[in-house]
C-alpha cells in the first residue's frame, strides 16, 4: 500500500494517454495507458507497464508484439472505455479497435488516433504487480500528428494539451549557455552530444 502522501505526489505527475492492443488468434484486447514511454535516443524503444492479469498480458507475450495507439484529446471516450476490463462493457465498442492497415492479423489499433506504432518484444522484467515490457517500434503509421494530445494525471484527471510554456522567441538555453560561456567555460558539446537547440 502506498503512503497518502506519496500516492498524492505521484498523483501530480501529467502523462499522455495511449491504448496498448494486441491481438492473438484473431482475439484483440487492449488498455488504456499512462505508462508507456521512450526508453531510449538512440534506438526506437518503448516501455509499457502492464499487469499479468490483465486480458492483453497472454496475447502480448503469445504473439511477441503490440501497438501503441497515441490518443488525442478528442479520444477520451477510447481512453475511458480501455480503462476498464473489455469483460466489463461485454466488448460492446467493436467500433474503437481495428486490425493493423498492412496487417489484420497485426495487432489492434485505436482508429482515428495521432499514431499508430508497432512494436515488437525484446525483454521483460518482472515487478511486484506489473511487468514492464520492452520492445522496438518496428513500423509507425503517423494519423492525426497536429492534434492535441490526450494527457492524464491520478490527481487530475483528463486533460487536453495546452498551450505552449515558453515565451515565443525565448530561448531559455541559449540564455544559459551564455551565462555559462560568460562564466568562462566552453559550451561546445562534448563527443557524441547533441548540438541543437530547444524544440517546442
Amino acid at each position: 500500500m502506498i503512503d497518502p502522501e506519496i500516492k498524492r505526489s505521484l498523483g501530480q505527475m501529467m502523462k499522455g494517454v495511449e491504448v496498448v492492443g494486441a491481438t492473438l488468434d484473431g482475439v484483440q484486447r487492449a488498455y488504456t495507458s499512462h505508462w508507456v514511454t521512450q526508453v531510449s535516443f538512440a534506438e526506437p524503444i518503448l516501455m509499457a507497464s502492464v499487469s499479468p492479469l490483465h486480458d492483453t498480458y497472454p496475447l502480448m507475450v503469445g504473439s511477441g508484439e503490440f501497438a501503441v495507439s497515441i490518443l488525442a484529446a478528442d479520444q477520451i471516450a477510447e481512453g475511458q472505455y480501455f480503462s476498464y476490463p473489455g469483460r466489463k462493457f461485454h466488448h460492446i465498442a467493436t467500433e474503437f479497435l481495428t486490425g493493423w492497415p498492412s496487417d489484420p492479423t497485426g495487432p489492434c489499433v485505436v482508429p482515428h488516433s495521432i499514431a499508430w506504432l508497432r512494436c515488437r518484444i525484446f525483454q521483460i522484467m518482472e515487478m511486484e504487480d506489473h511487468h514492464l515490457v520492452f520492445a522496438r517500434v518496428e513500423e509507425v503509421v503517423p494519423g492525426r500528428l497536429k492534434e492535441p494530445p490526450l494527457l492524464y494525471s491520478s490527481r487530475l484527471g483528463w486533460r487536453a494539451t495546452g498551450d505552449r510554456a515558453r515565451e515565443p522567441g525565448r530561448s531559455i538555453r541559449d540564455e544559459l549557455l551564455a551565462r555559462v560561456e560568460a562564466a568562462g567555460y566552453s559550451t561546445q558539446p562534448d563527443a557524441g552530444e547533441s548540438a541543437t537547440g530547444e524544440s517546442d
